[in-house]
């Protein structure tokens, strides 16, 4: 082989440390910041940002037409968030200098204008609490005016969530809301009249909630909001509110503890560990072809040493042809060699397959091999017996087929099917033990692995999974 063709190395240790203290994030966000805020001592200002320690925070606007459930999404996402709520009403509650003007506006009859909003959005926002904790914009901001001088101000929200529903929809929810004057809690005479006699006493009609006024008010969001999904389209998410509340909820709290991808470097280094039959081998083949990153598989890569001659696939003959296990040393040599390519280096890789127990995965960390994202695919051991005791091939055609669901759609076809001794339910009782009798030693080692129930569509496996690739670790407290 000559130097032209022999595959490159890049010392991956730089990369790991970057990712690892998330170097590349921190300098976008601060660049950010510089270029928005535009300070007179940069170097100081660089020092205060890193000082708060709130790059992590939330920072979500929810929008949508009247009588979406805006306001209860927000407070049950705060509750959920530890974070600040901001609406018009707690603004007007919460400042005091600028409330002045706006009240005067009201009074006379006149309409807020956009630059009050956005000044004490702005005061507020700059209050330690919402630095700290963090904050969630209800109703804000209402048109594409605020949206732009928000912007200019630095604050740039991370999530958008926008309700929708049909009009005739919002009309009918909107007659039957009330309003819990001590909680500020929303409840409806229909959908969501509270149990406690007390509560119920106490509730009072929202203002503004005839059919004429809401159907005012949401020719005014039809005519506005559209430019401002507009400015957040790249990080918006629609959610149809014509659905349980719950439902409602929990898409919300899926999309803003997802983070979106940044500008900045990131080569996925993918583990899949899981029981047999879990799906490891599909949820690899999927992330490797929407992401365009190498899909190795322990087992093929063993195969292919073997076929293609190599010295180590000479060592590894024997235990090929005599059944037994191939040695970790040869196996981590093997993988460590393919990992180093520039292809692997370069774009990323998932791995499936290894390791199997403590050691192997401490050896594989000794050498170098250091995932970024661990996922364990769980699955329990009678779903697991359920998918691969049941499988068989057709060896004509080579096709695959499952009893319960791929059957052969021949009775000739049924007739000369075959099971693969490996499918056997003794063989697979076997592999279940010797996967979990490790099972918890691995999921001591990876604490930074996210768990997966894999009993479910592989497709809803997979949104869940590339989720979790394009966000951050969880920080630890």
């Amino acid at each position: 082989m000559d130097a032209t063709s022999r595959p490159l190395r890049v010392p991956p240790e730089m990369g790991i440390y970057a990712e690892k203290h998330e170097l590349f994030q921190l300098l976008q966000n601060m660049l950010e910041g510089l270029l928005i805020h535009k300070p007179d001592e940069p170097i100081q200002y660089m020092i205060s940002h890193l000082k708060q320690d709130n790059d992590n925070v939330p920072r979500i606007c929810i929008l949508g037409p009247p009588a979406s459930g805006k306001t209860t999404i927000a407070m049950w996402l705060c509750k959920q968030l530890n974070t600040r709520r901001i609406t018009q009403e707690t603004l007007l509650e919460e400042t005091v200098e600028l409330t002045k003007e706006i009240k005067a506006f009201q009074e006379s009859g006149q309409k807020i204008p956009n630059a009050l909003w956005a000044n004490l959005i702005q005061e507020r926002l700059s209050n330690v609490d919402c630095i700290k904790q963090g904050w969630i914009l209800e109703g804000f901001p209402e048109n594409r005016d605020q949206a732009w001088m928000l912007q200019s101000a630095g604050i740039t929200p991370r999530h958008v969530v926008v309700l929708y529903a049909p009009d005739t929809v919002l009309i009918e929810r909107n007659l039957g809301k009330r309003i819990d004057p001590s909680t500020k809690e929303v409840y409806h005479t229909t959908f969501d009249w509270p149990s406690d006699p007390l509560v119920q006493q106490r509730l009072v009609e929202a203002e503004g909630i005839s059919e004429q006024e809401t159907a005012k008010r949401l020719l005014e969001y039809h005519r506005n909001f559209p430019r401002v999904f507009q400015i957040y389209q790249q990080i918006l998410k629609w959610i149809n509110a014509d659905q349980p509340c719950a439902d409602v909820f929990s898409q919300a709290l899926t999309y803003v503890q997802t983070w979106c991808r940044s500008a900045a470097p990131f080569t996925p280094r993918i583990l899949f560990c899981g029981p047999p039959g879990s799906g490891k081998s599909l949820q690899a083949a999927l992330i490797a072809q929407k992401y365009s990153i190498v899909n190795i598989c322990c087992g093929q890569l063993l195969k292919e040493a073997l076929a293609d001659k190599t010295k180590l696939g000479e060592l590894i003959k024997p235990y090929f042809d005599s059944g037994w296990p191939v040695p970790d040393n040869i196996i981590l040599k093997l993988l460590a060699d393919r990992l180093n390519r520039l292809d692997c280096m370069t774009d990323g890789w998932v791995l499936h397959g290894f390791p199997r127990d403590l050691d192997q995965a401490e050896q594989m960390a000794r050498a170098g091999i250091l995932p970024n994202r661990i996922f364990f695919l769980n699955l329990p051991s009678e779903s697991v017996m359920e998918r691969l005791a049941q499988r068989m091939t057709d060896p004509i055609t080579g096709e695959r087929y499952h009893a319960m669901y791929k059957p052969a759609p021949l009775p000739e076809v049924r007739a000369r099917l075959k099971q693969n001794p490996k499918d056997t339910e003794e063989n697979i009782r076997i592999c279940l033990e010797t996967y979990f009798r490790h099972a918890s030693d691995l999921e001591e080692f990876y604490e930074d692995a996210f768990y997966v129930n894999a009993d479910q569509d592989p497709y809803v496996v997979f949104e869940y999974i590339e989720s979790c690739i394009v966000k951050p670790l969880p920080h630890k407290s």
